[in-house]
């Protein structure tokens, strides 16, 4: 797949690679340092699998102290640098370039702090997703955002990309659970931002931050809201004669108020797809299916449900199936969270991150069907229906060129749809390569010229993960501007 465009790499600073290296050998541990052709072939890529390059060199520093000495000698020699978590990015957000480093933050994984009388901790910033809730759990505390890719996906990548999951719909994606972060800025100055309670003096900095996508500076340390487990909890499991009805379903159920913990829409295919690889129950006779997750007490959970079902039957629903134990729990989640994987079991795939109102979810789910049918490509949706945040799974042939021409086409085409309809390219893969040339469907030049102005306070030079985000034509540099 050659469709989207990388910058040209800086000839002399790949020149100068044998001089960078040494400098960079002298700031970390030598096991820290990743310069063979070989190795560096492992951080080529990111979960856009069908996009690489080869970085100039890898450095994974264990401390703030080696970030700030790493970033602070790319500063002064005009080296690009690629922050990386655990390279799970969608949107090809941690790709490298030819002529940039790669600065992994995975060997930075420690809790730093729990404070349950104030719920909340702080880590560091290349801990995984579960790891966090895991640290907290026997408590009867949990970390609130739940990506699919939990188990591998770091806190810093979750903070670039303001990701979300299944769970966020009652209790708010990242960027409602982080309170402060340590931040190295490209100069290597260290700075706090936010801080321990659930507001912060001062201009929001810290919502300018997550979801930047580590073009403003490198994440050390996160301090994380953490929530006291709920009494119970209940998935229960509906499925509808269409897409278009289980849509319209959940476009109801918001709409009368009731926000279940988890709203969860899977489409034919994906439930037949998940169901082979999990075993979990699912329904096999239905074209739609929701995954409701209600919590509270045993009466709080059935007060909610029956409020759910009514609405569901005014939907047509077909199947209504309670989870009755805590390894039906397990199974019914397994499915979900195991959709990406399972589905790449059996082609290879685009996965598409777009959000639109709920309200529309009736209309789009028909018009994806047919933009990818217009394709003659395969479709399986699976996504949070809940917050309209859409990820439809464009199946096609990596190998046949045709294809995967169609597979990005087709996703482009849902994406401008999202927009239209009154929703976003993102909901939390983030921009990276693979929306960065729709960002003109979304954004006006007025508009896309002041985020990039924003993004100057930070990195006049264009050096922290440049090829990302803002299209390459028309990029606001400072030194061209008239004030």
């Amino acid at each position: 797949m050659s469709g989207i465009a990388f910058p040209t790499p800086d000839a002399r600073v790949v020149a100068r690679r044998d001089e960078i290296v040494a400098g960079l050998s002298r700031l970390v541990a030598p096991e820290a340092l990743v310069t063979s052709e070989d190795e560096r072939r492992a951080f080529e890529t990111d979960g856009l699998t069908a996009y690489r390059k080869l970085p100039l060199a890898v450095v994974l520093p264990s401390t703030t102290e080696e970030v700030s000495a790493i970033l602070r000698y790319c500063h002064e020699n005009g080296v690009k640098v690629v922050p990386r978590g655990a390279g799970t990015s969608l949107c090809g957000g941690a790709i490298a370039q030819e002529d940039a480093i790669i600065l992994g933050v995975s060997k930075m994984n420690r809790v730093l702090d729990v404070n349950f009388a104030d719920r909340t901790m702080r880590v560091q910033a290349g801990i995984t997703n579960l790891a966090v809730s895991q640290a907290v759990n026997y408590e009867g505390f949990f970390y609130a955002p739940d990506p699919s890719s939990q188990l591998a996906c770091t806190i810093a990548g979750n903070i670039a990309n303001n990701s979300g999951g299944a769970h966020c719909l009652k209790y708010g994606v990242t960027t409602n659970n982080v309170l402060g972060v340590r931040m190295v800025l490209l100069d290597g100055a260290i700075v706090d931002i936010g801080g321990d309670a659930l507001d912060a003096p001062g201009y929001d900095l810290l919502g300018i931050v997550v979801g930047s996508e580590g073009q403003l500076g490198v994440v050390t340390e996160a301090t994380l809201r953490i929530l006291r487990a709920a009494e119970g909890a209940r998935p229960v499991l509906f499925g509808f004669p269409t897409s278009e009805s289980a849509g319209a379903c959940v476009a109801a159920i918001i709409a009368a108020g009731i926000v279940p913990v988890a709203m969860e829409f899977m489409d034919k295919p994906a439930i037949e797809i998940c169901e082979a690889f999990a075993k979990a129950g699912y329904p096999l006779d239905v074209e739609a299916l929701l995954i409701i997750e209600v919590e509270g007490s045993d009466a709080e959970m059935d007060a909610t449900l029956a409020r759910i079902v009514e609405i569901a039957k005014q939907h047509g629903v077909q199947t209504v199936k309670e989870s009755k134990s805590a390894m039906e729990t397990a199974a019914i989640w397994k499915g979900r969270k195991s959709a990406f994987g399972a589905t790449g079991r059996i082609a290879d795939y685009i996965c598409m991150d777009g959000t639109i109102p709920t309200g529309q979810l009736p209309y789009v789910l028909k018009r994806m069907d047919e933009i990818v049918k217009g394709y003659s490509l395969r479709v399986a949706n699976v996504f949070h229906a809940g917050d309209g945040n859409l990820h439809p799974l464009i199946m096609y042939n990596v190998n046949d060129p045709v294809e995967a021409k169609k597979a990005e086409d087709a996703g482009n085409d849902i994406l401008t749809l999202c927009v239209e309809v009154g929703g976003c390219l993102t909901g939390e893969h983030g921009v990276g390569i693979e929306k960065r040339d729709l960002m003109r469907r979304q954004f006006n030049d007025v508009d896309l010229e002041q985020q990039m102005r924003v993004r100057a306070v930070f990195d006049r030079q264009w050096l922290l993960n440049p090829a990302k985000v803002f299209p390459l034509e028309g990029r606001w540099l400072p030194q061209t501007d008239a004030a």
